[in-house]
């Protein structure tokens, strides 16, 4: 068997220009999104000449060598309501339909509607709707009636997500004819201006946003800017949202990926002020009296510890020359001698807000650093009780933790490690086991989990316990005490990769810092003399072979990793093959094959060399 993965189209990939101007971006978990549809699979349009000009435009915008979103979808939403006014009204009428409606119509019918209020409004932040601004189950379904005059346009999106049904419905089914199977992914997060916090805004934080602790991709921390899960209201019916979940998921894919399966244990959440994710804190996660913290052998200041720090000093390291006009504009003096932010600029979104005309890049590092002055304290206060704290993460590069004398630092430093690598350990694995077992076995899929990270150590005993395959990076190992991942050791039930959507392919982390090749190639893969630059054919033929023949049972390459082994077909510039950066929200998904499917199967020695790999390995 064979595996191929389906990435969800989800608003991490949907940002910067579209996400604020173009409504196609906030979707339903069930719903597939029109970017997916295969128009070439739906009927002709009558009109020969209107057909004739699709076919032009879908011919231009192929030809692209990134994907141009807005012109896509636009095309393919125009498609669907020609062809839904052509043929929508039989295909409504067919058994077939009827019964995908009557299987669906529980998540089917708000999300229509919630798609043609979007639509009416030219927004999906339902908060601005002069009607239907908050959900109401009866209302809608009348509002979806079909003797209502918005029941043509509310129909649209019921058969579009039937033609989407149909159309992966046939992909799966030909894709196990041929022995291949196909493993989808759960995203962790929702958007905050989507159909579910519509129409079930209790089951969310909506007062917070959910985000990453600083790791690789970004040392201020991710923000991804969607609430957290209201578990304890999910937990009430059993979880059944989730449920609802994996078994609509099972109808399409024998495997499936958790994003972030460390959400299901603990999620960072972010205070809505905040731009960064420093000022973050596990949610939930147990909290520190000042008791506690002063047992470590650390006395407690709340003045200094939990407000910005702020001096002289660490004004002239921030901003240098500037540090006196920073003073001026930006900064109140305080009776200790140190300051505060002014009222004004008192937060990072204040601090984002004053800036946002602003983008020279004196202005840009002016208000970097303001985002470091707001972020500069060693504790956070608990989001539910005011007199418990949080150690704030990677305080030690701060310049607080640089104040504190050398026997505070050491018991601060043995307080972070307790705090974030023991103390909640216990705490989460039960949290987990509350949650994991129930939807991991609601289905028979193969479950997959994202376990990079921060990764406490009951994340093993929960995925061991529950069989779920863990993700193996040679680059990102496991254990703290490796430089590298030794892929011999990778466990069986384990996800073999280069690398992932969110890393930089093979080839482009390879020159990014030449001083870490040069280790891999003398230390993984026990090379002498300087690593040659850019990466040749035969070296990474080498890496993905060496992937291809460890023991994880599954081994999933990206297409780019594949095509560095071929200096032919591969792209000239590494840097094009990129996905994502996690790290910038503004970040655009436009990454697409510079070789049609037609063109890699003419390519006889790529896949003759592929395919001896994989028969060699064993995996063919």
């Amino acid at each position: 068997m064979h595996a191929i993965q389906i990435l969800p189209i989800n608003d991490t990939m949907m940002t910067g220009t579209w996400q604020d101007s173009y409504p196609y971006n906030s979707i339903s978990i069930y719903a597939f999104h029109p970017l997916y549809c295969d128009i070439s699979a739906l009927p002709a349009l009558a009109d020969k000449l209107e057909m004739e000009k699709f076919m032009m435009k879908q011919q231009e915008l192929n030809t692209l060598t990134q994907i141009d979103y807005e012109a896509v979808i636009a095309l393919k939403m125009n498609y669907l309501r020609k062809i839904f006014k052509q043929e929508g009204v039989k295909v409504l009428k067919n058994e077939g339909f009827k019964a995908f409606f009557e299987d669906n119509k529980d998540w089917l019918v708000p999300y229509a509607a919630f798609s043609h209020l979007r639509d009416i409004y030219g927004t999906p932040d339902f908060s601005e709707w002069p009607r239907f601004s908050k959900y109401n189950k009866k209302e809608i379904e009348k509002f979806c009636d079909p003797s209502n005059e918005d029941y043509a346009e509310i129909s649209l999106y019921y058969y579009i997500q039937y033609m989407l049904h149909l159309q992966l419905i046939d992909v799966r089914n030909t894709a196990r004819a041929n022995g291949i199977i196909i493993k989808g992914d759960i995203p962790i997060g929702i958007s905050r201006v989507s159909v579910e916090a519509w129409t079930d805004p209790n089951l969310f934080n909506l007062d917070g946003q959910a985000g990453a602790p600083p790791d690789d991709f970004s040392v201020n921390g991710q923000n991804w800017g969607f609430p957290t899960y209201n578990w304890d209201a999910m937990a009430e019916d059993g979880y059944q949202w989730w449920l609802r979940r994996f078994k609509k998921m099972a109808e399409y894919f024998d495997a499936y990926r958790i994003d972030h399966v460390l959400g299901f244990f603990r999620i960072w959440e972010i205070p809505m002020h905040s731009v960064h994710g420093l000022l973050g804190q596990f949610s939930p996660a147990l909290p520190m009296s000042v008791y506690e913290i002063e047992s470590y052998g650390l006395h407690f200041r709340q003045e200094l510890f939990t407000r910005p720090f702020i001096t002289d000093w660490t004004l002239e390291r921030v901003f240098g020359y500037r540090a006196e006009m920073v003073k001026m504009l930006y900064l109140d003096p305080r009776t200790d001698g140190r300051y505060d932010l002014k009222p004004e600029y008192s937060t990072q979104r204040k601090i984002q807000q004053a800036f946002k005309d602003k983008t020279s890049e004196d202005d840009l590092s002016l208000r970097d650093g303001l985002y470091s002055l707001a972020s500069c304290v060693l504790f956070v206060v608990d989001r539910k009780s005011p007199d418990l704290y949080h150690p704030r993460i990677s305080s030690q590069m701060d310049f607080v933790y640089e104040s504190l004398p050398q026997h505070e630092k050491e018991a601060f430093n043995r307080l972070y490690n307790d705090y974030f690598y023991r103390r909640n350990n216990d705490y989460w694995y039960e949290l987990a086991m509350k949650k994991l077992p129930a939807l991991t076995q609601s289905t028979r899929m193969l479950v997959c989990a994202e376990d990079l990270g921060m990764v406490p150590d009951c994340v093993a005993w929960v995925m061991g316990q529950l069989k779920i395959l863990s993700l193996e990076i040679q680059s990102m190992p496991k254990s703290p005490e490796l430089q590298f991942g030794r892929l011999w050791e990778n466990p069986y039930r384990s996800v073999a990769t280069i690398s992932t959507h969110d890393m930089s392919p093979l080839r482009l982390w390879w020159d990014e810092d030449i001083e870490r090749a040069q280790q891999f190639y003398n230390n993984a893969l026990y090379k002498d003399g300087p690593a040659p630059h850019p990466a040749p054919g035969w070296l990474c033929e080498e890496i993905v072979s060496a992937h291809l023949f460890c023991p994880s049972v599954l081994c999933l390459l990206s297409l780019q990793d594949l095509l560095a082994m071929d200096e032919e077909l591969r792209l000239p510039d590494p840097a094009a093959e990129r996905i994502n950066i996690p790290a910038n929200p503004r970040h655009y998904w436009r990454y697409r094959m510079h070789l049609s499917v037609e063109q890699l199967m003419q390519a006889d020695d790529f896949n003759n060399k592929l395919r001896s790999l994989i028969e060699n390995s064993g995996r063919g």
